[in-house]
């Protein structure tokens, strides 16, 4: 019997061994084959690319001694020293104190009333006034900025505002609230609750919705009431949800809500010490004193430091429970 010479009735292209892996496709093949993706991702990139990474060429800046004379090209070069100089004004931190402050306030507070009007919602069983009130909540979060110290001013207006009209029709003496720093700290966290709790409470009334009645059902039957329930089953089932929204604000906790500071507080000096923050003071500098170099500054000295503050919250975070992780 013939033994089969090897090789023998097989294709040229078949007789070498293959022991290589394949052949990864490279970034051109991928470009060319779904082309129109990336056509459709190239407005994104653009936007990207004009406002957030051409930009950064201007943190040179913060290490110069800008001069108008000079120009952008020829500022002297003067190291740490507008740091040096914000650290030692006690503005840099004054600043950072009052940025986080205000923004832990809108996080932790806007949070949890977001969730316990949302749980009120979710109980509601007649569904037109349940509708209705969920419209009325919604509806501030489109009011702008500007219109919203429009009625500010119309209130605590010291002359003829309402406030001291009412306080006159009872007898009482006019209150100059815009003199008054310390009750800022309370009506900015008012004003921006009552413009953002809306926006807040619908993504979590929308994870609620998204629970399976079973288990609310099997609670029943096991006894429990409507606290019970609510306390057991609903706030654990949020709590995905609320860990994902908290690293979110994070990301921009020193990134501080400049248009509602900027329109209420304004250029009133008087309310600077616990109403200004790291973004009206950047404003402040390009617009009132023209010192780009000490702006410049303050704009890098906030970018570091919450991008340290969210790398090290996840970095926590991804060691306590990765799933709740962003990256």
């Amino acid at each position: 019997m013939e033994l089969p010479i090897k090789g023998a009735g097989q294709l040229p292209s078949e007789t070498g061994v293959r022991t290589g892996k394949k052949r990864k496709k490279g970034f051109l093949h991928e470009l060319v084959h779904n082309r129109v993706l990336f056509l459709m991702l190239l407005p994104t990139l653009l936007f990207f690319l004009v406002n957030s990474y051409f930009p950064m060429v201007g943190v040179y800046y913060a290490f110069t001694q800008f001069d108008f004379n000079s120009g952008l090209l020829d500022a002297p070069f003067v190291g740490l020293k507008n740091f040096e100089f914000l650290w030692k004004s006690g503005t840099l931190v004054k600043l950072t104190l009052n940025t986080i402050g205000y923004n832990l306030a809108f996080i932790l507070l806007g949070n949890v009333l977001a969730i316990v009007c949302a749980i009120l919602l979710s109980e509601l069983r007649v569904k037109w006034f349940k509708k209705l009130t969920q419209s009325i909540m919604f509806l501030p979060y489109f009011v702008s900025f500007v219109i919203l110290s429009v009625i500010v001013y119309n209130v605590f207006n010291y002359d003829n505002g309402f406030l001291n009209t009412l306080l006159a029709r009872f007898g009482a003496g006019p209150v100059d609230v815009y003199n008054k720093p310390v009750v800022w700290i309370f009506l900015i966290i008012v004003f921006y609750l009552w413009k953002n709790l809306g926006y807040s409470m619908v993504i979590y009334l929308a994870s609620i919705t998204g629970i399976s009645d079973e288990y609310y059902e099997a609670a029943k039957i096991d006894g429990a009431h409507i606290f019970q329930r609510i306390w057991y089953i609903t706030v654990p089932m949020l709590k995905s949800t609320f860990i994902v929204l908290l690293l979110f604000s994070l990301g921009s906790i020193m990134k501080g809500q400049f248009d509602l500071f900027y329109q209420l507080i304004g250029n009133n000096g008087v309310l600077y010490n616990t109403t200004d923050i790291l973004d009206t003071y950047v404003f402040r500098s390009l617009k009132v004193t023209f010192d780009i170099g000490m702006a410049t500054a303050a704009g890098v000295y906030q970018s570091l430091f919450g991008f340290i503050l969210i790398m090290t919250v996840n970095y926590i975070i991804r060691k306590i429970n990765d799933d709740y992780a962003l990256f």
